[in-house]
């Protein structure tokens, strides 16, 4: 039987070329008072997305907030270590906003453009798989890079 490690340590690889772009899921834990949806803490939790993206702690390709978790493509500079860049960034959304993260997250690093596309159109349609809107173009609670700019809703 194969053992698992009880902890993943979200290391990029030495041999990941830079601006390799990672699936990031992140999770509300289940005392989280406050949905991350809620237009006041939203709003202010995209603005620290653009902040972070605009201080090079990463690259966000695309960024979608769902109520209790929130899914991103990110790429993160070779000399920051991911675990402590989103570390950073829930921690001072914990102590800004309150918000309860589960521990650790979810990453992926996505190998081609295919798998890229088929990851983005996965994460565009969340809020749309749940009911909470009608279209992905629809849903306010998302920055994206568009032609080399960063769109961030202006609700």
């Amino acid at each position: 039987m194969k053992e698992f490690p009880a902890r993943l340590y979200h290391g990029v690889p030495e041999w990941v070329k830079a601006g390799a772009v990672f699936h990031v899921r992140g999770r509300c834990g289940r005392d989280n008072p406050v949905a991350l949806t809620d237009p006041v803490i939203a709003k202010a939790l995209l603005e620290s997305v653009a902040f972070y993206h605009a201080k090079h702690r990463w690259h966000v390709t695309l960024f979608v907030l769902m109520p209790d978790h929130w899914h991103a493509l990110l790429s993160f500079p070779q000399d920051a270590g991911m675990i402590r860049v989103v570390g950073d960034w829930k921690r001072y959304q914990e102590k800004l906003h309150g918000v309860r993260w589960q521990e650790g997250f979810f990453d992926h690093r996505l190998r081609n453009e295919p798998e890229l596309d088929e990851k983005a159109h996965y994460i565009r349609m969340n809020p749309v798989r749940a009911g909470l809107c009608s279209q992905a173009g629809a849903w306010p609670w998302r920055i994206e890079q568009v032609d080399g700019d960063l769109r961030v809703p202006s609700v």
